[in-house]
């Protein structure tokens, strides 16, 4: 084992020999003997010993203690005092320099070796404990995370993350109470987590808090905090991460959520809106046709004859009401076609203001701005039912801002509503309202939900709004606090020019005379009222008229009478075998099959691929007597 090296300095000759013989004695290796403070500062950075065994009185200027002093300081070497005096004064003087014990003159063996052995064990405990301390501080002032301890309600120590995390430098966090970090919601929950770790109590090892920057702003931070012995005491040890990120991530996937979850549930309600409307239309079909035939020969003479057409204005009205929920349900687009929305934005806005005098509308619209498909007239009634829903919510006046823009969409603005990225037209509707709650908010588009007393509103207006612009290919969404307004936004798909192949199917038809024909006609529908009336309707009008309730009855009735059939009516939404496979194997079974499809829905979705692909046209339930008649006579005489 290797002998440790010491350094003696001793101004008394003999006294230094005999200090050296004994301790090679004991095993030590005297390195030097040296009787001057100056040589002893010298020989100790020559030697580097394990320790100097040091008198208090030196011969020279620089007495045993000021020698010891400088040692430590250059070299960290241990100092043990040797000396014959041990007076109070220049104990006191001795303790400020550190040393690593004292041992006075005269003294035994055993009293030396033990005074050494002790001073080495402290000098190896204290390297260790300096390389400890130091690569614990390498590992604070290097994390990326803040860090800083706490002594009583003072921060004592900060690190370089902590500092640029929070604004301050060391020298303003040094000494601030720490609670001044904290907003004042979480400082109860900081005092009594501090409180349970220093008495020593379990706590859960992370919690969030938010906290304050020097400029005054607040973030979200995850502590972690641990008690230590600190200067003589106890402190606690925390460590802060800035989960501002995180927590964003967090709000964004949850709102990101809401709306998905939104999306779906309008979905599934346009879905049930939509089998609503189409029952609904099977039955003002019904009562439609059942007063159109009624009224064939009477003239506006007849007692009957206004009460016939009141009914008539009845299930217009009803037909009204299914629009709207078929709008909702992505339903009610009819004449489709290349729309400069500037202009449908601003003959609208005007309409309203002119009506509304007591709302002040401003506009700001987009030059050059891309144009879309639509259907003019559904779009104007998604302004409208907006505007209305604007001016309700500022009874006693207001402000609305009206603005168009060309805007690209990029697929993760658009993964939630189910539309494709790309250029769209943007068309933003605000006001100065009362605005909406959270509640409100999150059912604005519901059909049937309405915040007015019962009998001021349907509660379908913004649910058709919704409908009609997702039938479009694009989306609308809302933004809207109590008491700071509301804002719509909708989205259109831009497209790069072109005019529409899809034009409204007829003008409307004043009281002329019926088209009649004596063909003969296939009537498809799974309804027997339906069936009911359309064959007394066709009959009326001189057709030959075979019916059949469901797809099967169908495709074996044509079969069986394919040479005599001149056309086929065919309802859409049938049990079994839909509308769409009829017409598919009508046509594999005869190429030249005129098909007019008949539905309670609105001519999209299902309606316009079946017309895609060859179909000769549509009519929608619930219609009248003469609508038929032009239908079925444009159909059989286009060559």
């Amino acid at each position: 084992m290797k002998r440790k090296k010491l350094l003696v300095v001793e101004d008394d000759w003999l006294a230094a020999e005999d200090m050296k013989m004994r301790l090679e004695a004991l095993g030590y290796a005297v390195c030097d003997i040296v009787s001057s403070g100056k040589d002893a500062i010298e020989k100790a950075g020559d030697h580097i010993p394990n320790l100097v065994l040091m008198d208090i009185r030196l011969s020279g200027d620089m007495d045993g203690i000021e020698t010891a002093r400088q040692i430590r300081r250059r070299f960290s070497i241990p100092v043990l005092y040797v000396s014959a005096y041990a007076d109070r004064e220049l104990m006191d003087r001795a303790k400020r320099t550190e040393p690593y014990g004292y041992v006075v003159k005269p003294f035994e063996d055993i009293e030396l070796q033990a005074a050494i052995e002790v001073a080495l064990y402290k000098h190896r405990a204290e390297l260790k404990l300096r390389e400890s301390e130091e690569r614990y501080r390498a590992l604070v002032e290097g994390s990326l995370d803040g860090v800083f301890v706490q002594h009583g309600s003072k921060i004592a120590f900060s690190n370089q993350a902590l500092q640029k995390m929070l604004g301050y430098s060391k020298a303003e966090l040094h000494g601030m109470d720490h609670w001044l970090l904290y907003h004042p919601e979480d400082r109860g929950v900081a005092a009594e987590r501090s409180q349970a770790l220093i008495v020593g109590e379990e706590i859960p090892s992370y919690y969030e808090v938010k906290l304050q920057r020097k400029d005054g702003s607040w973030f979200y931070g995850e502590i972690s905090a641990r008690a230590i012995g600190f200067q003589g005491g106890r402190g606690i040890l925390t460590w802060v991460k800035d989960i501002s990120e995180r927590k964003a991530a967090e709000e964004e996937k949850k709102r990101l959520g809401a709306q998905l979850r939104q999306a779906q549930k309008m979905e599934a309600l346009g879905t049930l809106a939509g089998g609503i409307a189409h029952d609904f239309n099977n039955i003002l079909m019904a009562i439609q046709g059942n007063a159109s035939l009624m009224l064939l020969g009477k003239g506006s003479n007849h007692p009957d004859y206004e009460r016939l057409k009141n009914i008539e204005k009845y299930v217009q009205n009803g037909a009204h009401l299914t629009r709207q929920l078929l709008g909702f349900a992505r339903g009610g687009k009819y004449d489709v076609r290349v729309v400069d929305m500037n202009d449908v934005v601003k003959q609208s806005a005007e309409m309203f203001g002119r009506t509304k005098k007591e709302i002040s509308v401003h506009s700001i619209y987009e030059r050059d701005l891309w144009k879309v498909e639509a259907d003019r007239d559904q779009i104007e009634q998604v302004l409208l039912n907006i505007y209305v829903n604007a001016w309700q919510a500022m009874p006693e006046g207001g402000d609305l801002y009206i603005r168009t823009q060309n805007v690209m969409i990029d697929d993760h603005s658009t993964r939630h509503y189910q539309v494709k990225p790309g250029k769209y037209v943007k068309i933003s509707i605000a006001d100065t309202g009362v605005g909406m709650n959270e509640e409100t908010l999150q059912r604005v588009f519901e059909p049937f939900f309405t915040t007015k007393e019962m009998g001021k509103g349907t509660g379908l207006g913004l649910a058709s709004a919704y409908g009609i612009v997702k039938n479009h290919g694009g989306y609308i969404d809302v933004y809207s606090e109590k008491g700071k307004g509301a804002e719509f936004n909708i989205y259109l798909p831009a497209i790069e020019g072109g005019d529409m192949a899809h034009r409204q199917e007829d003008d409307e038809i004043g009281d002329s005379d019926l088209g009649r024909g004596n063909e003969a006609i296939l009537l498809v529908d799974d309804e027997e009222m339906i069936l009911d009336v359309g064959r007394e309707f066709l009959r009326k009008l001189g057709y030959r008229v075979l019916v059949a309730r469901n797809g099967e009855e169908a495709i074996r009735t044509y079969k069986k009478n394919k040479h005599e059939i001149d056309i086929v009516i065919l309802d859409m939404i049938m049990p079994g075998m839909a509308g769409g496979e009829v017409y598919d194997r009508l046509k594999a079974l005869d190429p030249e099959v005129k098909v007019i499809l008949s539905s309670g829905y609105s001519l999209n979705g299902l309606a316009g691929e079946i017309l895609a692909r060859g179909c000769n046209g549509f009519i929608q339930k619930p219609f009248k007597i003469r609508d038929l008649s032009i239908k079925v006579r444009d159909i059989l005489e286009k060559k």
